[in-house]
């Protein structure tokens, strides 16, 4: 892991994790896929049971952030970030890898996830140990009015 990154774990919303979270959103998700998630929609799926948000800092500067929610036994991450500034030195996998831990303490035996194809991230899933399950053609679209497809992905930790 990077020297000096702490990983805070929030169960419910913290206005300042919010903030944190909506900072890193801004610069990492590319307006062109329509992907970031509004204020009032991170607020709305935190207030839900079973969710929880991840937030990388070093020396309280948020750098990347995952939030995860669960039903039972599954987990889905909705969304794994980090600052472009601060992309390739570990933060992403520091994040996916921490969020699997906290998964397998609270008892989930599951996760599953969905990306944009040309995502980059597709490789540090399938390095994690995510499997690919299928893809769905089209599925988003961006704000250019382009289909992208999506590929799902899904990790089983009963190991």
């Amino acid at each position: 892991m990077m020297p000096g990154l702490v990983l805070d774990t929030y169960d419910q919303s913290e206005r300042n994790a919010m903030a944190d979270a909506m900072t890193v959103m801004e610069a990492a998700f590319d307006p062109v896929f329509g992907e970031a998630w509004t204020l009032p929609q991170l607020a709305g799926v935190l207030m839900m049971p079973g969710t929880w948000l991840t937030v990388a800092r070093v020396d309280a500067a948020a750098l990347g952030f995952a939030l995860v929610r669960s039903v039972l036994d599954e987990c889905e991450l909705l969304l794994l970030a980090v600052d472009p500034a601060w992309r390739g030195r570990g933060i992403g996998e520091a994040l996916l890898r921490d969020s699997l831990r906290t998964a397998r303490r609270r008892g989930i035996t599951s996760m599953n996830l969905e990306v944009r194809a040309s995502n980059n991230a597709v490789h540090l899933y399938e390095k994690t140990g995510f499997e690919y399950v299928h893809r769905r053609p089209g599925y988003y679209r961006g704000n250019d009015g382009q289909l992208y497809d999506a590929l799902s992905f899904r990790i089983d930790m009963l190991a």
